[in-house]
């Protein structure tokens, strides 16, 4: 299961040397529910690995604007606290491992 991350959490989260992967999202957003199974097999799937989030935009204005987060679903990567990749929209799985495995 993916891990809620807030505006009060996203430093301690992101403070880390493993990859992370943040997926903004809102309840209302249909393509964010569409990928949500996704995003939590990718959080079983790479648990040691990678942190895997998510980050309401709805209630996290301050995460979501440093990123200048305009349309969601957007799942961005950060490693070593540095942004790395981004995707926007919803995907195939097979996108989101391939950037993952990309970036490990």
């Amino acid at each position: 299961m993916a891990l809620a991350v807030t505006d009060a959490t996203y430093n301690e989260v992101v403070n880390t040397e493993k990859l992370v992967v943040l997926d903004f999202w809102a309840q209302w957003c249909g393509p964010c529910r569409q990928i949500a199974p996704i995003i939590d097999e990718l959080a079983t799937e790479y648990e040691n690995k990678v942190v895997v989030g998510k980050v309401d935009v709805d209630t996290n204005n301050e995460i979501t604007s440093k990123f200048g987060i305009r349309n969601i679903p957007t799942v961005i990567f950060i490693k070593g606290g540095i942004l790395v990749d981004k995707l926007v929209g919803a995907q195939p799985k097979k996108v989101f491992t391939d950037t993952i495995e990309r970036h490990l």
